[in-house]
């Protein structure tokens, strides 16, 4: 299902990260990510998106952000799709290099990895839920590689 992200602004501190988390949290409520994390919840979140930068998705950035880091506007460059359902983790397998079990991958891990053969950004929002974010140039694929994805764990039934 597509998911209605908000803004998607790129953070990246300006030196020490703790200036820009100070500014984050008095702004929107959010703590910056440490590595493979994400902070907050739907409608307000701070995903880990590299070393040193992470994209803060939903609301707009409050403009005292850029005095301790690059802001850049970044809503029109991404796809993002939510993935639910017992069976999440089963389709991803045949999609990602990466353990997405609940054992190793849990509620608020987040990582940058390939979806077949996209760069991918894959956050565990719920239980069985996963929110993806690749390219928008490459959403299509992303519904195809799904799709297909999905229609091969059903036949295995």
């Amino acid at each position: 299902m597509e998911v209605t992200a908000g803004a998607l602004t790129s953070l990246a501190p300006l030196g020490d990260a703790a200036a820009l988390d100070a500014a984050l949290e008095k702004a929107h409520g959010l703590r910056w990510p440490g590595p493979l994390r994400a902070t907050g919840k739907q409608g307000a979140r701070c995903i880990w998106f590299g070393r040193g930068e992470a994209l803060l998705m939903g609301p707009v950035p409050d403009p005292a952000l850029a005095d301790h880091g690059a802001v850049v506007d970044q809503s029109d460059a991404w796809a993002v799709v939510q993935l639910k359902g017992p069976a999440a983790v089963d389709v991803l397998a045949r999609l990602v290099p990466v353990d997405l079990r609940e054992t190793s991958f849990k509620r608020g891990h987040s990582l940058r990895t390939q979806l077949y053969h996209m760069s991918a950004s894959i956050t565990k929002t719920g239980a069985h839920s996963f929110m993806i974010l690749v390219f928008r140039s490459m959403a299509a694929t992303l519904v195809h590689d799904m799709k297909t994805a999905m229609e091969a764990v059903a036949a295995r039934g």
